[in-house]
């Protein structure tokens, strides 16, 4: 019982406080625009608390999964001149854009703090060469400094690591310092070949998603589905077990029982081999100075940042399904097993800054699609007729609904 009020606690405290910060950015620019707020409200349906103000009524509701800001003109033009309607339309996008904004402005402060005092910063200065390996056969040694690999700079391990990723096994440039010493190499990085599924399992070994094209999908295999057994063993929900009898060498095709609803389905899987480039180094860890966290800090976060527009471009090009989206029901579970305040702080900010770049799209409904409109008014001189634009922010409503009540479909799913 414990356990669950705990639960309850971290989720509404998480998703109160990000609508809060949201819905606050709305309603300052809003007030330093002149523009007349009427309500500012956190949460939807009855209202459980109230209060007037001289200008604003702010008001508790029930449900507390949103908020809204509520404007003189918004939803209805309005004669009135500090109305959202007659304000112009640089302040328009400026309100509409606030709450976003804080949220990403957040969540970027609150990932640099995080990283910069509990992180730690892997220097381009090699620690160890691993024996077998390309790094190996080219002569490099513990404290030379990889400055270049391909004319790419060379500042941490996270540097070193993405460049090998791209490298395809192909010839590579290495540029080093060693002892104020440049020296250059060519090689051609070590191959490493391991099993690959294309499925990704949760603690519970239910299959969360399915990578596409994916000797997985292939063989039919589905997000939701719970795997049972691996060539007729048990595995009892246990991730570790499966994951070693996938991996199993000498073993090139398995058997996979899996659950689909009420039904036990066997599947014959014969896993894809993936080429893993690496070098053959180990990193030194950096000097513990503000600096270096500094540095660190910012690299971490700009790859925070970037990660999350990956992942939004990977939806709209169709490499990411919308079965592998996370809705309220599936954040709460996520959020409800953080066992120590850097993972709950993680969290805020990592759910804060989906929220603020995701509102940001130009869908309708969304505050991207609002600034969306009032960019086409700004190019037509005039704006949209009242009822055009109206049946745009219902479509979208609309598209938002059903997709929805389809990703907590699916969080419902995944959890039980």
């Amino acid at each position: 019982m414990i356990t669950f009020i705990i639960s309850a606690i971290k989720i509404i405290f998480l998703l109160g406080f990000l609508i809060l910060i949201h819905e606050l950015g709305h309603f300052t620019v809003a007030k330093l625009c002149k523009v007349k707020v009427n309500e500012f409200a956190i949460g939807f349906g009855p209202t459980v608390g109230k209060k007037q103000g001289k200008e604003t009524k702010y008001a508790l509701r029930l449900v507390p999964l949103g908020g809204f800001v509520s404007m003189e003109g918004e939803e209805e033009r309005s004669e009135d001149k500090h109305s959202f309607s007659q304000a112009s339309i640089s302040k328009r996008i400026a309100i509409v854009a606030a709450g976003a904004i804080v949220n990403i402005v957040f969540a970027i402060v609150i990932y640099f703090v995080l990283v910069s005092t509990t992180g730690t910063y892997i220097s381009n200065e090699i620690d160890t060469i691993i024996d077998g390996y390309a790094a190996k056969e080219i002569g490099l040694k513990s404290g030379d400094k990889i400055i270049e690999i391909q004319d790419k700079r060379v500042k941490s391990k996270n540097d070193l690591n993405k460049i090998m990723e791209k490298t395809k096994g192909e010839q590579i440039n290495i540029k080093i310092d060693r002892n104020g010493e440049i020296l250059e190499y060519t090689t051609r990085p070590t191959e490493i070949k391991s099993k690959s599924t294309g499925m990704y399992l949760d603690e519970k070994c239910k299959i969360v998603t399915v990578d596409k094209d994916s000797s997985s999908e292939k063989q039919g295999i589905q997000a939701n589905d719970e795997l049972l057994k691996i060539n007729n063993e048990e595995i009892n929900g246990d991730r570790n077990k499966a994951l070693q009898l996938i991996n199993q060498k000498g073993i090139n095709t398995i058997l996979l029982t899996i659950r689909r609803g009420s039904n036990e389905i066997q599947i014959e899987l014969t896993p894809d081999y993936i080429s893993t480039y690496y070098l053959g180094v180990n990193m030194k860890e950096a000097q513990d100075t503000f600096f270096n966290r500094c540095i660190n800090g910012g690299m971490e976060t700009k790859e925070f940042v970037f990660s999350i527009i990956d992942n939004l471009k990977q939806l709209f090009t169709g490499n990411v399904g919308v079965d592998q989206m996370m809705g309220p029901v599936g954040i709460s579970e996520v959020v409800a097993k953080t066992n120590s305040f850097y993972e709950f702080i993680y969290m805020l900010a990592l759910i804060s800054l989906s929220l603020g770049i995701t509102n940001l799209l130009p869908i309708p409904a969304l505050d991207g699609g609002k600034i969306l409109i009032l960019i086409i008014e700004l190019i037509r001189r005039k704006p949209l007729k009242e009822q055009t634009e109206i049946n745009i922010q219902l479509l979208g409503f609309a598209i938002l609904i059903a997709l929805s009540i389809y990703v907590t479909y699916n969080d419902v799913l995944r959890i039980f």
